[in-house]
């Protein structure tokens, strides 16, 4: 009998120690697959200094086809959603449109819901504690940024059906800049019948796809953190001041850095930046040109890249 106990004892405890010796990087692409494999709905709000921003986000998936609705609950509002590879935009004032991809562009990186193993060139995957959040078990997972010139990236996962509880971008002193926490989420074998009747729903043709230009042109951008690269390049003009920019978009996968150049704005005011979380937004006075760079990077790296744009020799 006691060796039966013992025997039992043991058996009972195998899922929890391969729950435990489960990597970084496994719980992460765990997290991925559940995403698009679950039907939720979820309540979170964003953090950024004083600020909240309050989101439903709901998600299906109904024989294969990904269903997905994400509304922010504030103001005018502002309602996306997924059908497939169909992402369909409805903004106030905004005649809506839809685009071809395969994730809703939102506070949470689509790289999480992704192809991880993009990041590890550029970030560590580290496992951290166990807590609770939104009255939910969850694991600790640590991206952490290989420079300073980057911020880290946290998420706390669901230890049951590993969906997303809370996540952070935090800088070098381990200090968290902007939150995402959930405050609800409920799991189901089934859609919400809201994302069902979505799915019926007639949509915009996605706009045209246009091929992305890759190339800085008129100006040089000597500087970059490590991994960032050019996704695209265009010149259009500014909704703030109706003035024609250079426009770069770059990205190490996990964040987004848009670099914009023009002429110099009325007035000669200095160099300076404004910071929303891990926001920042750096407008660099070159003289015969502003550079602005807009990005979730420190300070310091905002001004690093501003700074070094220049036309060619």
């Amino acid at each position: 009998m006691k060796y039966l106990y013992v025997a039992l004892l043991c058996l009972s405890l195998i899922p929890t120690q391969a729950l435990s010796q489960a990597t970084a990087k496994q719980w992460l692409d765990d997290m991925a697959a559940a995403v698009k494999q679950r039907n939720f709905v979820a309540s979170f709000v964003v953090v950024k200094d004083r600020a909240t921003e309050p989101y439903r986000w709901s998600h299906g998936n109904q024989q294969g086809q990904e269903i997905e609705l994400l509304t922010l609950l504030n103001g005018a509002g502002l309602e996306i959603v997924r059908v497939g590879d169909r992402v369909t935009y409805y903004e106030p004032q905004v005649q809506p449109y839809s685009v071809r991809t395969s994730a809703i562009t939102g506070p949470i990186p689509e790289v999480l819901f992704g192809e991880v193993d993009k990041l590890e060139e550029n970030y560590n995957f580290v496992l951290g504690n166990k807590d609770r959040i939104a009255g939910r078990p969850a694991q600790l997972l640590r991206i952490e940024a290989k420079d300073q010139d980057k911020y880290s990236y946290w998420v706390w996962v669901d230890t049951e059906t590993s969906l997303l509880l809370r996540s952070a971008y935090v800088n070098s002193q381990g200090e968290f800049l902007e939150q995402l926490q959930l405050s609800h989420i409920s799991v189901s074998e089934t859609p919400a019948p809201e994302l069902i009747e979505i799915s019926k729903r007639e949509f915009p043709e996605p706009l045209p796809s246009v091929e992305a230009q890759k190339d800085t042109g008129s100006w040089q951008i000597g500087w970059l953190p490590e991994g960032f690269e050019l996704l695209k390049s265009d010149r259009h003009k500014l909704d703030l001041n109706n003035e024609l920019a250079d426009y770069y978009l770059y990205s190490d996968g996990l964040v987004d850095v848009s670099v914009f150049v023009q002429r110099p704005l009325a007035g000669q005011r200095p160099s300076g930046s404004l910071t929303s979380g891990a926001t920042t937004i750096y407008i660099h006075n070159a003289g015969a040109f502003d550079v602005s760079v807009i990005g979730n990077i420190p300070t310091q790296t905002a001004k690093s890249i501003a700074e070094s744009v220049q036309r060619p020799l």
